[in-house]
């Protein structure tokens, strides 16, 4: 398996949840070792999980709760009413059904409720970006949407389909000063969306310029736009 740069914040969260398979999370582990952009993917995420390991202080289950997991258990264990053809078998004398499995039970659901919450709690609490821009062509048609967030990340969504060379590559930009010039915000691999981040960029302001620019494979190689502008933009604070 390998995964697609389209699908790395797909796997990323589940990687770092926890919620791959064992050959799958072997096979994404390899992949971790050569490729950066999946690797940067991860890193967010963890970021963004980490408040279930910090801001969660465990919850005790209530004695009235386990009472009726119990009961529930055992109502689904109990025998039917009705009367079987065959003859009853003898319990063995290792009866996990009445032990070891049903703590187990008891146990997974407990953690299933516990982590449950905090799942809903995490996706729940999602960041507001601190400016949007919208990115027309030449033609003022929209091409995409960038969503800055002011922590070194920035989104940016595709909303048309952009027809690349194989040997050339798609490269935000902003504008954060005259003074600094153009910044790259970071490629778009497969000119798919992508959550962009890395780049260490004053605070986003009202108006700032934002641009996406048909580069050579890798990206400019001067740090500063090189090819023609595919799209471009003024960004508007967030209200």
């Amino acid at each position: 398996m390998t995964v697609a740069p389209k699908d790395f914040a797909t796997y990323a969260d589940e990687y770092v949840l926890g919620l791959l398979d064992e050959a799958d999370a072997t096979r994404l582990d390899a992949q971790l070792e050569h490729d950066t952009a999946l690797a940067d993917a991860v890193a967010q995420a963890r970021e963004r999980f980490l408040p279930l390991d910090t801001g969660i202080e465990p919850a005790r289950v209530t004695p009235s709760l386990w009472n009726a997991i119990e009961t529930r258990l055992a109502d689904a264990q109990a025998p039917s009413s009705i009367p079987s053809a065959s003859p009853p078998r003898p319990a063995a004398g290792n009866d996990n059904a009445r032990s070891g499995w049903r703590a187990a039970a008891i146990s997974a659901m407990a953690a299933s409720l516990m982590l449950a919450g905090g799942l809903i709690w995490s996706v729940t609490r999602t960041a507001d970006p601190l400016v949007v821009a919208v990115l027309l062509n030449e033609a003022g048609e929209v091409q995409a949407v960038v969503e800055d967030f002011g922590n070194d990340t920035a989104s940016v969504k595709l909303l048309t389909d952009f027809a690349v060379p194989a040997d050339k590559t798609m490269q935000v930009w902003t504008l954060p000063s005259r003074e600094m010039g153009p910044m790259s915000l970071g490629l778009l691999q497969d000119a798919h969306s992508a959550t962009l981040s890395g780049s260490a960029l004053p605070r986003p302001q009202d108006t700032q310029l934002y641009e996406i620019t048909l580069e050579q494979a890798g990206g400019s190689p001067t740090g500063r736009p090189t090819g023609p502008i595919l799209a471009k933009g003024f960004a508007k604070l967030a209200r």
